[in-house]
């Protein structure tokens, strides 16, 4: 019969001990699962701060209207700016918004238009007239069944050329007429220049 006393004895030490052991392990882990502590709230909250109220501005007091900051707004009803804000009327600029049109194109003027009289306009200048072709036409070589064919001469030198010819590796013959002929500087590219039939 001791022997069953001394077993339910170990047993309920165990028991006992078990009980303790759940409830430690209890302690340990639910702070961890449910966050700080109250206390440890409380001890890391700051302290209270005071806040300031806006006090109520009063009328007929000298502040503009636009220096007014939110803090310091009456909130009585301001009747004559009500009835200004009534009598103004929307003057739009006569577009129609729902519309869709391209908006009109205002000229605008560049520059002061010049009234003085006395005042001339700038003319750019001219560029310089290509130099004249240093040949002389003097007379014609005609002969039966071939194409007209002038004397034309520089100098002390004589050319004889027809229409399309290069005289003096530079001067082009374009036309022959029966007063003049047309040439063209094909160094310089130069317009074309004519050339009238000189006598003797």
């Amino acid at each position: 019969m001791q022997l069953g006393t001394e077993n339910r004895k170990k047993t309920l030490w165990a028991a006992g001990l078990g009980v303790l052991a759940i409830l430690a392990a209890m302690y340990e882990v639910i702070p961890m699962i449910s966050g700080p502590s109250a206390t440890s709230l409380a001890n890391s909250s700051p302290a209270p701060v005071a806040v300031a109220r806006p006090t109520a501005q009063r009328r007929g007091t000298g502040t503009s209207k636009k220096g007014r900051s939110p803090e310091n707004l009456d909130p009585t009803l301001q009747l004559q700016l009500l009835a200004a804000s009534e009598q103004t009327k929307y003057a739009g600029s006569g577009r129609n918004i729902f519309v869709s049109q391209a908006d009109p194109v205002i000229p605008q003027v560049m520059g002061k238009a010049n009234t003085d009289p006395t005042a001339t306009t700038y003319v750019p200048p001219q560029p310089p007239p290509p130099p004249p072709i240093p040949l002389k036409f003097f007379g014609f070589a005609n002969q039966p069944g071939e194409p007209r064919k002038i004397f034309l001469s520089k100098g002390e030198d004589v050319f004889i050329a027809g229409e399309g010819d290069i005289v003096d590796r530079r001067y082009k013959v374009i036309h022959i007429s029966p007063n003049s002929v047309e040439i063209q500087d094909v160094v310089s590219s130069g317009p074309t220049q004519h050339i009238p039939l000189t006598q003797g």
